[in-house]
C-alpha cells in the first residue's frame, strides 16, 4: 500500500523562484550605483552647508523657478521633493504592482509576512517617537518620520555587504521597503495635506484615466504618455495632496502582464517591466541623489551643535524609532506570523538573518527626510535632518556587522549552488526540494 506523502510544514521567507532570484539580483546591481550616488549627494550637501560658503548652498536650495500662473513657481528643494521624487514613487508603484500580480508574492501566504513586517515596522517606531516626545509642543506632527525605509540606501548597503545572502532575504527587504513606501504615501496623503482643493483633484482623474486607457492598450509612445503624466502630477500638486501620490497612481495604472495579442510569453517584457527598466536608472541615479543633495544639507554647528541636537526629544524620538523601533516592529510581526501560522523560517535561514535585515530597514533617509519637511517645513527643523542622518547611518553600521558575519556563512551555499548549474543555466537548488544549510 502506498504511503501518503508527508505534509510539508509551511515556511516563512522561502527561497522563491529562479526568475525572481535573477530579477532581484538585477535590481540590487542598479540600486548599488544609485545608493552610492545618494550618499555622494548627501555628503556634498553636508560639506557645503558646513563650509564658509554655506549661504550659497541655501541660496541655491531656495532659488525659485517655474511658471507662477500655474502655481508652479517653486524652490529647487521643493521641485526635488515634489517633482523628482514622483519618479521614485512611480517606480515604487510599478514594483509593488509587479510583486503582487506576477512576482512570487502573488501567493497570499508568501505576501502576508513582509506586509505584516512592514506594518510592524511602521507602528512601533511611531509609538516610540510619540512616547519620547510626549509633552513637547508641536513635536507630535513628526510621528511618521521614523516609519519609512529608504529602498535605494538599504538595497545598496545589502548589495555591497551581502552578495552571498539568500535571495529570500533580498526579496523580503525589497518587498518590505516597497510596502513601506506605499504606507508612507497613504500617511502623506491622509495626515500631511494641509488644505484640499477638490476641483484640481477631480480634474486630475481625466489625464490619469486617459493614461490608464493608453497603457492598458500597451501604448508606449512617450509623446502621448509624458504630457498626460505631467498634467496629472501638476493637478494633484495644485490640489494640496502631495504630488508624489500621482507617481504611485500612474505606476499602478501600468499593466504588468503581457497582452495576449502580443504573441504570448515570447513577445518580450510586459509594459510595467519595460517602464521599470527605463525609469529605475533615472530614479536611482538622478531623482533620489538630487533630492538628497537639497535635503541633507544641515549646518551642524560643530561638535557642540551635534551634541546639543541630541538633547532635543524630537531628535531622540526619530533616532530611536529608526534604530530600535524598526527592528523591534519587524521582528515582532514576523515572529507573531510564525507563532500563529505555525510556520518556520526556510531551512536555509536563521532568525539572526532577520535581525540583521530588520536593523537594515531602519535606514529611513529619503522618505524620512521628505516627511520631516512636510511636518516641519523645508529648513524648519534642522534637528530632524540630524536625527534622520545619524539614525540611518547607525542602522546601516549595526546591520553591516551582523550581515557581514552571516554573509560568510552563506558563501559556502553560494559555491554549492553555482557548482550545480546544469545545461539549462538554472541552479539545481531552484529545481529540487534539497534544503540549504541552516543557520550556519
Amino acid at each position: 500500500m502506498t504511503q501518503p506523502a508527508p505534509s510539508r510544514k509551511p515556511t516563512l521567507l522561502s527561497r522563491g523562484s529562479w526568475p525572481e532570484a535573477r530579477r532581484i539580483g538585477a535590481i540590487l546591481r542598479k540600486e548599488t550605483v544609485g545608493g552610492a550616488l545618494l550618499l555622494a549627494g548627501a555628503v556634498v550637501a553636508m560639506i557645503w552647508a558646513n563650509s564658509p560658503w554655506a549661504e550659497t548652498y541655501e541660496s541655491l536650495r531656495d532659488l525659485r523657478v517655474g511658471p507662477e500662473a500655474l502655481h508652479l513657481n517653486l524652490s529647487l528643494a521643493t521641485w526635488a521633493g515634489d517633482g523628482l521624487l514622483a519618479i521614485f514613487f512611480f517606480v515604487a508603484g510599478l514594483e509593488l504592482k509587479r510583486e503582487f500580480v506576477a512576482g512570487d508574492l502573488r501567493d497570499v501566504r508568501r505576501a502576508a509576512v513582509p506586509i505584516a513586517a512592514a506594518l510592524g515596522g511602521v507602528v512601533v517606531p511611531a509609538l516610540l517617537y510619540l512616547l519620547i516626545t510626549r509633552g513637547v509642543e508641536g513635536a507630535g506632527k513628526g510621528w511618521a518620520i521614523p516609519t519609512a525605509t529608504d529602498i535605494a540606501f538599504a538595497l545598496a548597503v545589502l548589495a555591497v555587504i551581502g552578495r552571498f545572502l539568500p535571495t529570500a532575504l533580498r526579496t523580503f527587504l525589497l518587498t518590505l521597503a516597497v510596502v513601506d513606501d506605499l504606507v508612507a504615501i497613504v500617511i502623506i496623503a491622509l495626515f500631511y495635506t494641509d488644505h484640499l482643493a477638490p476641483v484640481p483633484l477631480l480634474a486630475a482623474l481625466v489625464p490619469l484615466g486617459i493614461f490608464t486607457v493608453l497603457v492598458q492598450r500597451r501604448v508606449r509612445s512617450w509623446w502621448l504618455l509624458l504630457p498626460l503624466a505631467v498634467t496629472a502630477w501638476a493637478l494633484v500638486h495644485a490640489s494640496g495632496v502631495h504630488a508624489t501620490v500621482a507617481g504611485v497612481l500612474l505606476g499602478f495604472a501600468v499593466p504588468v502582464l503581457r497582452s495576449d495579442k502580443a504573441g504570448g510569453p515570447e513577445a518580450g517584457p510586459g509594459l510595467a517591466e519595460h517602464f521599470e527598466h527605463r525609469f529605475r536608472p533615472l530614479s536611482a541615479g538622478v531623482a533620489v541623489p538630487v533630492f538628497a543633495f537639497f535635503s541633507a544639507g544641515v549646518a551642524l554647528g560643530g561638535l557642540d551643535g551635534l551634541v546639543g541636537a541630541f538633547r532635543d526629544p524630537v531628535v531622540l524620538g526619530v533616532a530611536v524609532g529608526l534604530v530600535a523601533g524598526k527592528p523591534i516592529g519587524i521582528m515582532a510581526a514576523t515572529w507573531l506570523m510564525s507563532r500563529f501560522t505555525h510556520a518556520d523560517l526556510d531551512e536555509g535561514l536563521a532568525w539572526v538573518d532577520m535581525l540583521g535585515l530588520s536593523i537594515l530597514a531602519g535606514i529611513g533617509f529619503t522618505v524620512s527626510l521628505l516627511i520631516g519637511e512636510l511636518a516641519f517645513g523645508v529648513g524648519g527643523d534642522e534637528h530632524v535632518k540630524v536625527a534622520v542622518l545619524s539614525g540611518s547611518v547607525a542602522a546601516a553600521l549595526l546591520a553591516t556587522v551582523i550581515l557581514r558575519l552571516r554573509n560568510r556563512v552563506y558563501r559556502r551555499i553560494h559555491e554549492i549552488e553555482t557548482a550545480d548549474l546544469d545545461h539549462d543555466g538554472v541552479p539545481d537548488v531552484y529545481e529540487t526540494d534539497r534544503p540549504g544549510v541552516a543557520g550556519g
